[in-house]
């Protein structure tokens, strides 16, 4: 089976352990040495590790204990998510002299749309070159790329020749690609899914594209149409230039478990602080406020309410704050507390999108 053009040119940027990579660059002295940013010796959560510590074992959401336990040698760093959004517009600034088709994913990777761009370059794998060239040379980090003909393919193709490489899957290689490719490898397929498809059988594209459309619906839902489809080289979701925020989050991990309410009403009301300053900060309103707990057990507990209205300030939603703490009884102590805006007030915006037959 070969695809029918006309093909889209996307390229998928993805930053090398972007936080750790920061920390080296601002502090020369860690370059070469395993750290993990966030958390501490004693606890807390990696945000994210060095290649150097991702030798042994070490990877973002793990507990700080583990890390610690899989690399004694280990440093951490503090986040410093004002110094990574610095960053990061740097790196999107050089995208947009490329293309205005830019989709940020978040602070470290994001999606171009070069199909028609400003360069007039023809060739999506030289444009990705230049740009993780320029990139190093004019903020010292290195990225990886993959190019392709739609986001899923690019999105895998970019973790290929991590760090510091690119992949380039041309039109007449995707079904090949797609058919070799072992289906833990398929972006959005996670672990539970994994081991579902391992139990049915399945363990590449070619044994996943043996399964009938009426079979894979029946055995993983809406997603069994998606699977269907990706396997095939089909995916038409387009590169979104606004791609809008769903949602507006400040949480706080604590250097000592907490029990009192008191205690945590004191906390939230900080955590409250900054929420209202990044909502102003982004001009944003929402009307869902949501309490995040997590408990010393590490289990985890989210309490919502939805109001009438769009709020911003703390005055109008930590009222909410005090009723969802208090709607149900604490009855362990509590390691981080998170609070949350969503159904904010982002008005959608239409996709836009252009199809050409081009060359690699």
């Amino acid at each position: 089976m070969e695809l029918l053009g006309p093909f889209r040119k996307i390229i998928h940027v993805d930053m090398d352990a972007f936080y750790a990579s920061v920390a080296q660059l601002d502090n020369p002295e860690l370059i070469g040495k395993a750290i993990a940013v966030g958390g501490s010796a004693e606890r807390g959560v990696v945000s994210a590790a060095s290649y150097e510590a991702r030798k042994f074992g070490v990877k973002s959401a793990m507990s700080s204990f583990l890390a610690k336990q899989k690399c004694p040698h280990l440093i951490f760093v503090k986040t410093d998510f004002e110094r990574y959004k610095e960053i990061s517009q740097r790196i999107r600034a050089i995208f947009y002299e490329y293309t205005d088709l830019v989709e940020p994913l978040s602070l470290d990777e994001a999606y171009l749309d070069v199909t028609e761009n400003k360069k007039g370059n023809l060739s999506a794998s030289l444009i990705a070159v230049e740009i993780r060239k320029r990139i190093y040379d004019e903020i010292g980090l290195r990225a990886s790329a993959g190019i392709s003909i739609n986001k899923f393919i690019a999105k895998v193709a970019s973790d290929i020749n991590k760090p510091n490489g690119q992949k380039t899957i041309n039109p007449e290689e995707v079904i090949e690609f797609l058919a070799a490719l072992p289906v833990n490898k398929f972006y959005g397929v996670g672990k539970v899914t994994t081991a579902k498809m391992y139990n049915l059988g399945i363990f590449t594209g070619n044994d996943l594209k043996k399964k009938p459309l009426e079979e894979l619906m029946k055995l993983f839902g809406k997603s069994g149409a998606h699977y269907y489809h990706i396997v095939r080289g089909i995916h038409n979701s387009a590169v979104k230039p606004n791609r809008i925020r769903k949602s507006i989050a400040a949480e706080r991990t604590f250097s000592e478990n907490i029990s009192s309410e008191i205690f945590m009403i004191e906390r939230l009301e900080q955590i409250a602080e900054e929420l209202e300053r990044r909502m102003k900060k982004t001009d944003t309103k929402g009307k869902t406020i949501t309490l995040k707990i997590k408990y010393s057990d590490f289990t985890q507990q989210t309490r919502s309410k939805t109001m009438p209205h769009f709020m911003q300030a703390k005055k109008e939603f930590f009222p909410v704050v005090s009723e969802l703490l208090y709607q149900q009884k604490i009855t362990n102590s509590v390691r981080l507390l998170g609070l949350s805006f969503g159904n904010l007030d982002t008005e959608e915006v239409l996709p836009f999108w252009v199809q050409l037959k081009f060359d690699f």
